[in-house]
């Protein structure tokens, strides 16, 4: 006769499933946290591709702010997609750096009234309208993913041999 393991236990079940769920629940929260960043570095991307060529029609020569909404754009859908295809701890820095430094160009040029130097236009613009709130908060939504991930990276055991962030 086999004695009373409780309910639910079959024989031979240890009942330990806990390092099971964590790491499903890790797996799948990497999952989302590239899902999400992924897609909020798509909408930087499709923001700033529309955008670029009222942008360039402004300064049609030289070097141009819409020029400089193509390079965001390019930047922020090649983060995109390494992120999501990838997301490893460099993919993850790449999209740090693309959407925190768009978000922090998009910032400046909202509230200070830097010059043209060099090749770059003047590009402040004091508003806020709906594109370029809603840019920003993508751009701020893939840092605080990219930092999360990052995080969660560096917190890994050094006997794991693969990261799937």
């Amino acid at each position: 006769m086999i004695p009373d393991q409780g309910p639910g236990r079959a024989t031979g079940d240890t009942g330990n499933t806990k390092p099971l769920n964590r790491a499903l629940r890790s797996r799948a929260t990497r999952l989302v946290l590239r899902v999400l960043a992924a897609a909020a570095l798509a909408v930087d991307a499709g923001v700033h591709f529309r955008l670029a060529p009222g942008y360039q029609a402004a300064a049609p020569e030289g070097f141009g702010e819409g020029n400089l909404f193509l390079a965001e754009a390019a930047a922020a859908a090649m983060a995109g997609l390494y992120v999501l295809i990838r997301g490893s701890r460099p993919a993850w820095i790449l999209a740090l750096l693309t959407a925190g430094g768009g978000l922090a160009v998009l910032v400046l040029y909202r509230y200070i009234d830097i010059p043209a130097f060099g090749p770059f236009p003047a590009m402040y613009e004091p508003v806020w309208f709906f594109d370029k709130t809603l840019t920003a908060l993508a751009q701020g939504l893939a840092t605080l993913l990219a930092n999360i991930a990052l995080v969660l990276h560096q917190n890994t055991r050094p006997d794991q041999t693969r990261c799937d962030l």
